[in-house]
């Protein structure tokens, strides 16, 4: 009797290994096809003729984000804009589906299944006229690719080295500094459900209770009619917790 029980727990951990080494051939085939697909797409970004003097300014009066980015916008319409923080992994077209809100969660910029999906904004933050807030989601990938790069804004010394996020849209190019980085479940602060504030005071009672919960402090203030934008992953200390980092655009509109 043991003999054959000693096969089928063979046979039982053969298999477990065979569907394990899938598994992982699979993440790794994934992962190298979307690199391959990003550096299609960002192949497709026009360079700009010379570098802006001031951040957020285009880099010549006649260049415009249509001049750079036109040949995406053609390509997807769902595209809204492009986001990058210098001397990370994110560097990514940022799509939007008001009547399908989480459409790019699991699909890729050619509107294909993917695990990896793309980064997005919430249905209901608009770019023209901007809101408030824009909140933009992506995944926590463990290789650090989408919004992965993230989990590294816990330290202020990171933070220092990377204070300045581009989010360039339809309606323009834009530059953003941080003003705090958190941890939180939604069920605690709905920071996810701010879009436009009524007045000043909800407007500072927001950027208040975000500040509360930074990792540290930025020393960037923010005052109401300043726009923000709000990137949210997940994040694993917690179940249902989530990670954020909230910027405001320098210069104004």
């Amino acid at each position: 009797m043991k003999k054959p029980l000693f096969i089928i727990l063979a046979l039982l951990l053969t298999v477990a290994l065979l569907f394990s080494s899938f598994q992982l051939w699979r993440y790794f085939m994934a992962e190298r096809e979307t690199e391959e697909a990003y550096r299609h797409i960002t192949g497709q970004i026009e360079p700009p003729p010379s570098v802006p003097e001031q951040p957020g300014e285009s880099p010549t009066p006649e260049w415009t984000v249509y001049d750079q980015y036109g040949a995406l916008f053609e390509q997807n319409p769902d595209m809204i804009g492009w986001i990058a923080i210098d001397g990370t992994t994110i560097n990514y077209p940022v799509m939007q589906t008001p009547d399908r809100p989480d459409f790019y969660l699991k699909h890729n910029f050619e509107m294909q299944y993917s695990d990896y999906g793309v980064p997005y904004a919430a249905e209901n933050c608009v770019i023209d006229p901007q809101s408030d807030n824009i909140t933009i989601y992506s995944h926590h990938m463990k290789s650090g690719k989408m919004f992965g790069v993230l989990e590294n804004y816990k330290s202020e010394a990171f933070y220092r080295e990377h204070p300045i996020i581009q989010f360039d849209t339809r309606t323009g190019f834009g530059v953003y500094e941080i003003i705090a980085v958190f941890k939180v479940n939604p069920a605690d602060f709905k920071y996810n459900e701010f879009v436009n504030a009524a007045d000043r005071a909800e407007f500072d009672e927001y950027v208040c209770r975000c500040t509360a919960l930074s990792f540290y402090d930025t020393g960037v203030s923010t005052e109401y009619g300043d726009k923000l934008m709000t990137l949210s992953t997940c994040e694993y200390s917690r179940q249902g917790n989530r990670l954020v980092v909230v910027a405001k655009k320098m210069g104004g509109d």
